[in-house]
């Protein structure tokens, strides 16, 4: 729908002349201030992950309780999600979308059922899909390779933790966990 009217097809549009908000302090340029950054950088990792805010805290209090670098912990807790995981081997396009395949009981751990998207996945647990759900994700799994950390048979489509995501492998994720720990510590 074009609602803007015939002004806005030319350069007289008030879009493009002036792209920021009205009113008097729409124009000024504001600068985030380190509260901001750090509740920004928890959205993003919120967001990422599809998490609700008390799912995020409560995952937060139990890296705060385990031993060693909570950023680090705070990115393992999050990586070893079996939403997460499923989504990680290329079951699932999307984190949502692999979400809702172990909801809907579509995802095997050691050969069991498990429909718990928080389940945390441990090292050596191997992942599959259920058999009517392998054809769908086959062609999709043709040139995927999963992160370092996850192994993917292609013959069986099973995939497993070959290890315990560390904070190496945070590095190239995008999301300054250390933001998110102080945003907490406040």
């Amino acid at each position: 729908m074009f609602l803007k009217g015939d002004r806005c097809s030319s350069p007289k549009c008030s879009f493009e002349s002036r792209n920021y908000p009205p009113g008097q302090h729409g124009a000024a340029p504001s600068r985030p201030t380190e509260y901001g950054r750090r509740m920004r950088e928890k959205q993003k990792a919120r967001r990422t992950y599809g998490l609700s805010e008390r799912q995020f805290s409560s995952l937060f209090a139990t890296a705060v309780r385990k031993r060693g670098v909570t950023g680090d912990i705070l990115f393992e807790l999050l990586e070893r999600r079996l939403d997460n995981v499923v989504f990680r081997l290329g079951y699932g396009q999307s984190r949502r979308e692999a979400r809702q395949m172990v909801r809907h009981g579509h995802v095997r751990v050691n050969g069991k059922k498990v429909n718990i998207p928080s389940y945390q996945c441990k090292a050596e647990e191997a992942i599959a899909l259920a058999p009517k759900k392998l054809d769908r994700v086959r062609d999709r799994l043709k040139d995927f390779n999963p992160p370092a950390w996850l192994l993917l048979d292609e013959n069986s489509l099973e995939g497993k933790l070959s290890r315990v995501p560390g904070g190496e492998d945070a590095v190239g994720s995008g999301i300054e966990y250390s933001l998110i720990v102080e945003y907490y510590s406040q």
